[in-house]
């Protein structure tokens, strides 16, 4: 080979290299993380959809351990992928927390959004159907006939609740190890072991929340949590018990803190510190209060 055509040749590799999708080049060996592509602006994270694609595969009411739902997934992103499972509360279905599923989905996450076994469950129970859940999806990841075979990633795991839903998240982090948890106005009687939680955990409090007052729940939630485990409380102004579920007027601020917890978290992406820390709200009026023992490096 003249040096010419190795000149060419190099150049081509070059070329190819820089004309990679900005958000498809995976980094799951570099030491900051599994890292997807450039870092969003703060409008690209409020959008409804990430830079992915998503589908979605039906899961039967008969899936042991659970009450079925749906898994939503993109193959666009490269490497494997974090697992989500998100439950909904008392006497409420998917369709009330459904929203998380494409939106995750779109930056790289594998996601189910199930039913309970029944709409009366309770914390301590929904715990362990979000436990079924993810063990679900690893099965799966492990079936060849399954769409999502070899995507995900068994040893990085995130959970998401409202409700009684939120508290069978916060009581899952004390059972199993949780990369990330984020309860939306948790709700939880009796003891608890939350003051054992190591799992980063932010808690999405609604201010005029009259099921789960703050003051009882979400907000003692997150004085339990040790200092030491990375920690934020979220909370929407005037906001109801509903006000995370689809279609509440706040999705895309809880949108962004969403996903910027679960990359940072799941993904170790330290690069989404910067939309977790330091947050200044002082300026809207859909913001009642943030609080975080940042930094999370």
């Amino acid at each position: 080979m003249n040096v010419l055509t190795k000149c060419k040749l190099a150049l081509g590799i070059i070329v190819a290299f820089f004309s990679l999708p900005s958000f498809a080049v995976p980094c799951s060996d570099c030491s900051n993380g599994f890292e997807r592509g450039q870092v969003p602006r703060v409008d690209q994270l409020e959008s409804s959809r990430g830079p992915y694609s998503v589908k979605t595969i039906n899961v039967s009411r008969l899936a042991r351990g659970f009450g079925g739902g749906t898994i939503h997934y993109s193959t666009e992103s490269g490497g494997q992928q974090g697992i989500i499972a998100v439950v909904p509360g008392y006497v409420s279905y998917e369709s009330s927390i459904q929203w998380w599923g494409p939106r995750l989905a779109s930056w790289g996450f594998t996601v189910i959004t199930i039913n309970t076994n029944t709409i009366y469950d309770q914390p301590d129970n929904r715990a362990g159907q979000l436990s079924a859940a993810i063990d679900y999806v690893i099965d799966k990841s492990k079936d060849r006939t399954s769409p999502i075979y070899g995507l995900v990633d068994p040893n990085r795991v995130g959970v998401i609740g409202w409700s009684m839903g939120g508290g069978g998240s916060l009581k899952l982090a004390t059972d199993r190890k949780i990369d990330a948890v984020i309860p939306q106005a948790p709700w939880y009687l009796g003891l608890n072991r939350f003051s054992t939680i190591t799992s980063p955990t932010m808690i999405i409090a609604c201010q005029a929340d009259a099921v789960a007052p703050v003051s009882v729940h979400a907000s003692r939630f997150y004085n339990q949590i040790p200092r030491t485990t990375p920690k934020a409380y979220f909370e929407i102004a005037l906001g109801s018990h509903f006000c995370a579920n689809t279609g509440y007027p706040s999705e895309d601020i809880l949108g962004r803190n969403g996903v910027a917890w679960m990359k940072r978290f799941i993904d170790k992406d330290e690069r989404y510190t910067q939309f977790l820390c330091g947050q200044n709200f002082d300026s809207s009026l859909r913001v009642s209060e943030y609080r975080d023992n940042c930094s999370y490096y």
